[in-house]
């Protein structure tokens, strides 16, 4: 089995997870390191559920709150195992999962381990399968099975948020826009009618769209409505008769998402409209106190989070939540991902003085 020293610095913890492989999947490995590294410690509850570890304080504080993070990394791409390379203006460390996210998962290993007593209780969740398709989605397990685990004031989702606070999220929505025509051959085209060029209603109305531009307790949001795939086609000598543009709409946490589909049946209002996948955004709750507390630790200024991440499913329990962690958001999945050693650094630092540990 991996071993995972707690007792190092939150960097060369990093390089442990990140050396420990765990695309989708296979998070076998990471899961029973992580198990083995925080049973030992007196002052946690830990349980396994699946390739899930949760591992939670019960001092019978006034407020708990929870911090989680996946455990999974895409596919490897020829970026295994992690590099540190030193730079003048501060050390850079490479490798598949650095950015997203094994460094906010090391830091919320090293807050387990040494802050013992914190002054609200905390629930850490290290879950598995948050890259693939959500049936796997270890915190959608998780809110299925034991939801008790995941109730708090306030949660925060380590997501790589350049070791910055982006709030809530938005929700997504993927649609298929279906236009219908006649078939018949090409060399009597005037006897059918094509589908695909009838999508060009469909397209246009996408060039006009304009986007809503919400402020949401203090944050602007962004919404957006995009064709991302179009099919369509018989044979190289028949006119199709139908072809499907399918079209996701970005939507703001202000909207659910019957409001949303709602919107996007009016928007393409005469044509043949059919949801095919549909998440809720997360408000940002900055007004609660837990959250405001937590902002005032961190310091900075809260940003949107245009994404849809996991803490919709917070969201969804009536728990407020945030994103933050280390790392570049674009740099997720990309073969170059690394993540700066001060930004892990940090946000180990501000959640420590949050907690009310030692510096």
């Amino acid at each position: 089995m991996s071993h995972l020293d707690l007792s190092a610095d939150v960097a060369t913890l990093t390089e442990q997870l990140v050396n420990i492989e765990s695309v989708s999947r296979n998070e076998q490995a990471i899961a029973d390191a992580v198990q083995a590294a925080l049973e030992p410690l007196e002052h946690l509850i830990v349980t396994r559920h699946g390739h899930t570890v949760v591992a939670r304080t019960d001092l019978g504080r006034g407020e708990r709150v929870v911090i989680a993070g996946h455990l999974d990394t895409v596919p490897l791409n020829d970026n295994l195992p992690a590099r540190r390379e030193q730079r003048p203006d501060g050390d850079l460390l490479h490798g598949l999962g650095t950015c997203d996210m094994k460094g906010g998962d090391a830091v919320m290993l090293r807050l387990a381990a040494t802050v013992p007593e914190p002054n609200r209780d905390v629930t850490f969740i290290f879950y598995e399968a948050e890259e693939i398709d959500e049936q796997y989605n270890g915190l959608k397990h998780l809110a299925a099975s034991n939801p008790e685990l995941m109730v708090a004031d306030f949660a925060i989702l380590m997501e790589p948020s350049n070791a910055g606070v982006e709030a809530g999220c938005q929700g997504t929505l993927r649609v298929d826009v279906r236009t219908h025509g006649e078939r018949a051959h090409s060399a009597r085209s005037w006897k059918g009618v094509n589908a695909i060029h009838a999508a060009a209603d469909v397209l246009a109305r996408l060039q006009q769209y304009e986007a809503r531009r919400p402020v949401i307790d203090g944050l602007e949001y962004h919404e957006g409505l995009n064709a991302v795939f179009i099919r369509g086609g018989v044979a190289g000598n028949v006119l199709p008769d139908e072809c499907v543009v399918e079209v996701n709409f970005r939507f703001a946490p202000d909207r659910s998402e019957a409001e949303a589909a709602d919107f996007v049946r009016d928007f393409f209002e005469g044509y043949d409209v059919e949801v095919t996948d549909s998440a809720p955004g997360a408000l940002p709750g900055l007004d609660v106190p837990a959250a405001k507390a937590f902002l005032a630790a961190v310091g900075g200024e809260a940003h949107p989070k245009f994404g849809w991440t996991d803490v919709a499913r917070f969201t969804a329990l009536g728990v407020p939540a945030v994103n933050f962690g280390p790392g570049d958001p674009l740099l997720a999945h990309k073969q170059e991902e690394f993540v700066p050693v001060e930004e892990i650094e940090r946000c180990e630092v501000l959640l420590r003085g949050w907690l009310g540990g030692d510096a």
